[in-house]
């Protein structure tokens, strides 16, 4: 591994249109490392090989003739909750799936920019957790420590980027899965406005709780996959407009207020931020104390906003588990999530999602004295590898409460938020600090973790060669 492996997207790009490299070279090498790396890391759960080079050829052949297009021949990854037409939409799951007939319109709109999709990364079953391990497909690993997981559900993406294989790839954040893992690989990740990013064919993914977004090293690139897949489809039930998160990116956020958070929601786990977690996330707030912010402490008036999220997530996994044409062969934790989900369903669901309106208010009130609000991505650094094995249903959703508890509010409201790299532990592991806004803060969110970026430097440390 050099750093030449983590040339980024935007890089990527401007060496293909000037001409300084072609597709097929930049995608053979991102297969060779796919392929070199898949024994540890085991982030990819289908990986196109053949397709992708043809596609990078044509994609030579585009250039050649003086097509332009954003991503034309870069090579990325998307998770595998994503519809690629020819390949199975697995999700974690165990069984044989038909595969998808067309691609999702994430899919179709990274075609569009002239992408090359190279391969589908690993999920846990249905994205319920932070940890990306199964029966299915093994264990996802971390680049930083092999020993310790890169977090879930996007842990194939998100380890896929941190070791260089991809220079970013797609993710999915119902309750934190694109930020979660993000901290814990030390990578930017976005979680859009809910709508920003269609899932279709899906409409209402997870009862509205999850959404798309980009993992990638840097703000810069985030940003540009974003524009990039961002836009709706005609049959979308969410439609918020569109942002310019590349210009935002280049933008200085100006001097905002900000509201640094470390009290989570209620859990009932006592969920306190780990030491170095804690140190990590002060460093941070100093430095945005130092660039000219105001950053005082404050708490957001959560309420009881678990009452909001466990049933619309709970119904939301019921439902994707309803699709799985073995059922016997789902996770035992899936399958007490699906009894749970049809009790839940109809009227107690409906009556969760009917809340959503006075916690905007509610919530949304600190927006009134503060611009941004900063908290820990999450409480704990990442677990070691099988943390989670044998636990029950309770006992895996109270493990990843405590270690969790910051970032699943913000799908409850539909808002944005990104995580951005905190520092590391004593350890050596990565850990994450998220930037929250409210509804359609996306580019000032880009903006102030551009701002930190060209400060902390964040993208010029990479992890140890496997």
């Amino acid at each position: 591994m050099s750093t030449a492996d983590f040339t980024g997207l935007a890089e990527q790009a401007r060496m293909l249109r000037e001409g300084q490299v072609t597709a097929r070279e930049l995608v053979a090498a991102s297969l060779k490392r796919i392929e070199a790396s898949q024994p540890v890391l085991n982030a990819f759960r289908h990986v196109r090989t053949e397709d992708a080079l043809a596609e990078a050829d044509a994609a030579d052949r585009r250039l050649a003739a003086g097509e332009r297009l954003p991503l034309l021949g870069v090579p990325v990854a998307v998770k595998d909750d994503t519809d690629v037409a020819g390949l199975p939409t697995l999700f974690g799951c165990r069984g044989e799936i038909a595969p998808a007939a067309a691609d999702g319109e994430p899919v179709r709109r990274l075609r569009a920019a002239g992408a090359v999709v190279v391969g589908k990364t690993n999920a846990c079953e249905l994205g319920q957790w932070p940890f990306t391990e199964g029966p299915a497909f093994g264990a996802t690993r971390n680049p930083w420590s092999p020993a310790h997981t890169p977090g879930g559900s996007s842990g194939g993406s998100a380890a896929a980027v941190a070791a260089g294989l991809v220079p970013a790839a797609l993710g999915s954040d119902g309750a934190g899965s694109i930020r979660i893992p993000s901290a814990w690989t030390h990578l930017v990740g976005i979680k859009p406005q809910r709508g920003r990013v269609s899932l279709h064919p899906h409409t209402d993914a997870f009862q509205g709780l999850t959404v798309n977004g980009p993992l990638a090293r840097t703000v810069a690139d985030a940003a540009l996959l974003l524009d990039v897949v961002q836009g709706p489809h005609p049959e979308d039930r969410h439609r918020p407009g569109a942002v310019d998160a590349s210009a935002a990116a280049r933008r200085d956020p100006g001097r905002l207020r900000i509201a640094l958070a470390w009290r989570p929601p209620l859990t009932l786990t006592g969920a306190a931020p780990h030491p170095d977690v804690r140190r990590a996330v002060t460093a941070l707030a100093e430095t945005l104390a130092r660039l000219g912010h105001h950053v005082e402490e404050a708490r957001p008036r959560y309420g009881l906003i678990g009452l909001g999220f466990v049933p619309r997530g709970t119904v939301g996994v019921a439902e994707a588990a309803a699709l799985h044409p073995e059922p016997a062969l789902l996770d035992p934790r899936t399958r007490t999530a699906l009894r749970n989900g049809r009790f839940l369903a109809g009227r107690v669901v409906r009556a969760a999602r009917a809340r959503e309106a006075r916690q905007h208010r509610r919530i949304g009130a600190i927006f009134a004295t503060y611009d941004v609000v900063l908290t820990p991505t999450t409480a704990a650094p990442p677990p070691p590898i099988g943390t989670f094995d044998g636990l029950g249903a309770w006992r895996t959703n109270a493990a990843m409460a405590a270690a969790c508890p910051y970032a699943w509010p913000w799908n409850v409201l539909g808002w944005p938020g990104v995580n951005v790299p905190a520092g590391f532990t004593g350890d050596g592991l990565p850990v994450g600090a998220q930037l929250l806004g409210p509804a359609g803060g996306e580019e000032r969110l880009v903006s102030l973790a551009a701002q930190l970026e060209s400060d902390r430097r964040w993208h010029e440390r990479y992890p140890p060669a496997p």
